[in-house]
């Protein structure tokens, strides 16, 4: 199926980028930037491509049957967002209770323009100590993949304008919309 979705890609223009995290089992992937559905749907292929195992945290009400066994099999990990519960401390355990694991966030949180990221994925990284890896789509140049590797100083700050910095570069399906330094 995977081969299959790739090369309908392929006949769309669309590339992967060949640089792939190699020998890394568990991180975060900080994805952006994020302005269309299409994203996941091209992002899920690419990760299939890479063969790596992604795994995207949604609210939990959205894992009724049939649409909660179709997020299941694309990746997604049901997680309680209400007051009180830790999201933070859920996603560590399901990171340190799994062999391998690429847990996915777009920091936006929005598909529209949004200067002021969601920082949870640092705070995840940090705890489970594992490493963050920059994942970018581009629809201008029709590629997607795997950026780089980034090793949080414990500077938020700067290592958020850091984040921003790599992704901007790279141009969003409604521009406008995209991340900006």
């Amino acid at each position: 199926m995977g081969k299959l979705l790739f090369s309908i890609l392929k006949l769309f223009g669309w590339k992967i980028d060949p640089k792939s995290p190699q020998g890394v089992k568990k991180c975060v992937v900080v994805m952006g930037p994020h302005t269309s559905n299409w994203d996941f749907i091209i992002g899920r292929i690419a990760f299939g491509h890479y063969k790596v195992k992604a795994k995207f945290l949604i609210k939990k009400e959205l894992f009724f049957p049939p649409m909660g066994w179709l997020l299941k099999a694309l990746g997604g990990i049901p997680v309680d967002r209400q007051k009180g519960s830790n999201l933070t401390d859920q996603a560590v355990k399901i990171i340190m209770n799994s062999d391998e694991i690429f847990m996915v966030f777009t920091p936006e949180g929005t598909r529209s323009y949004n200067p002021k990221w969601k920082r949870g994925f640092y705070y995840i990284a940090q705890k489970a100590q594992v490493p963050i890896y920059v994942g970018y789509i581009d629809y201008k140049k029709k590629i997607g993949g795997f950026d780089s590797l980034f090793e949080p100083t414990g500077n938020v700050e700067a290592d958020i304008q850091e984040l921003k910095r790599r992704l901007s570069k790279y141009e969003g399906r409604v521009p406008e919309n995209g991340i900006r330094v």
